[in-house]
């Protein structure tokens, strides 16, 4: 007996730990599966920057490879100044052919054309593509992330953080937000020669021997499309930022966070088609009798011209073009001395009984300050003249 029961506790034991390992692997796979993600997504009018829907859209979100749209748009300004031409070779370094995940294999001191290069990154994604263009402009990798940050900064991209220039490393540290990668967008919407690689589904680099696939499977057949790019990393979930033109007017859809490949891609073009089925892009006109000048007081001139802000875009839901109306508002004069600038007055442009936007009435030349000599000259000039 005693061997009986000896024999049952080995048993017994044997399930108890046994059951522990499986509960252990139980919660490892059910914890370890796909990582859940903050979903954002955002459309916006490319002109105007407006944002027409948005689900938090300026929540600051690992983005991953989306870094690599930075990289891209920092490579497009070295074109179009002429410190790079897509004839020029670059030469690979061992720095850049070290990268890992989706290359085109480039090995030490092989040169390819920035043509080539920027087919391998928006097309291909690149790492190893990316790096070397990184390394031309910012001389290091780390020196070419401070310019991303920079150019984030300048454009307003006010919850972004770039730590590198591809986004496959550190792919949790690439932090940016739905609308800040839609800016990002519209500023790569001004290239016009980075159309012909963003709408492109596949192609071909190193005189045929290596092939590119987009993986942003919208270019094939989304009418207008002008870009951007599609993808994937574990921190990141799926992305999509797409832009679209179609009649003059662009608009920019962003979704980051996403689960699903296809429902991103799909969400995406709900976005567009919202857009360009719902909405309509606006100039509001000048009211037909603007003032041409305003009184100065205590100035060397009775009055002075008047000058008058830009009129932006606005985007309205179609037919609400007609409730947009303007009203000007004015002080009666200005006081001397008075610069270049110096605001009288605005316009308001209104929709309904709502303000939308107001662009400044100011003064367009100068006027000094009455001056006793001064007049005294003016007036014996007048009365030597009569």
């Amino acid at each position: 007996m005693r061997k009986i029961h000896r024999l049952l506790c080995i048993v017994e034991t044997i399930i108890i730990v046994l059951s522990a390992f499986c509960g252990i692997n139980a919660f490892a796979e059910k914890n370890g599966g796909e990582k859940e993600h903050t979903f954002c997504e955002v459309l916006i009018e490319a002109s105007a920057g407006t944002v027409i829907e948005g689900v938090n859209e300026e929540t600051p979100v690992p983005v991953g490879t989306a870094a690599k749209l930075m990289t891209v748009l920092l490579a497009a300004e070295q074109v179009e100044s002429g410190k790079l031409s897509l004839e020029q070779k670059l030469k690979t370094s061992s720095y850049a052919n070290s990268m890992q995940g989706a290359q085109v294999w480039l090995m030490p001191n092989e040169e390819m054309t920035v043509d080539e290069l920027l087919k391998s990154v928006i097309i291909g994604n690149a790492n190893d593509a990316a790096a070397v263009l990184a390394e031309e402009i910012g001389g290091t990798a780390d020196n070419f992330a401070k310019l991303m940050n920079g150019k984030a900064a300048e454009l307003g991209m006010e919850n972004t953080s770039f730590t590198n220039f591809n986004g496959y490393y550190d792919d949790d540290r690439q932090i940016s937000a739905a609308k800040d990668i839609a800016k990002l967008c519209a500023e790569l919407a001004k290239y016009d020669f980075l159309r012909g690689y963003f709408t492109c589904w596949r192609d071909l680099v190193r005189n045929g021997e290596t092939e590119l696939v987009n993986a942003n499977t919208l270019v094939k057949n989304y009418k207008g499309i002008i870009g951007f790019k599609a993808g994937h990393t574990e921190n990141s979930g799926y992305f999509s930022a797409i832009g679209a033109e179609r009649g003059g007017i662009t608009y920019i859809a962003v979704v980051l966070g996403g689960n699903d490949e296809d429902k991103t891609a799909a969400e995406a073009k709900r976005l567009l088609d919202m857009g360009f089925s719902d909405y309509t892009v606006f100039t509001p006109p000048l009211p037909e009798k603007l003032p041409s000048e305003i009184p100065v007081k205590g100035g060397m001139a009775r009055s002075v011209p008047l000058g008058f802000g830009n009129v932006r875009n606005v985007v309205l839901p179609k037919g609400a073009v007609s409730s947009v109306s303007a009203r000007i508002v004015m002080t009666d004069y200005l006081f001397a001395p008075v610069e270049i600038g110096d605001k009288a007055g605005e316009i308001q442009f209104l929709r309904g009984d709502k303000m939308m936007f107001a662009v400044d009435i100011f003064a367009a030349e100068p006027v000094e300050k009455i001056d006793v000599k001064k007049a005294l000259v003016i007036i014996i000039k007048k009365l030597l003249t009569f």
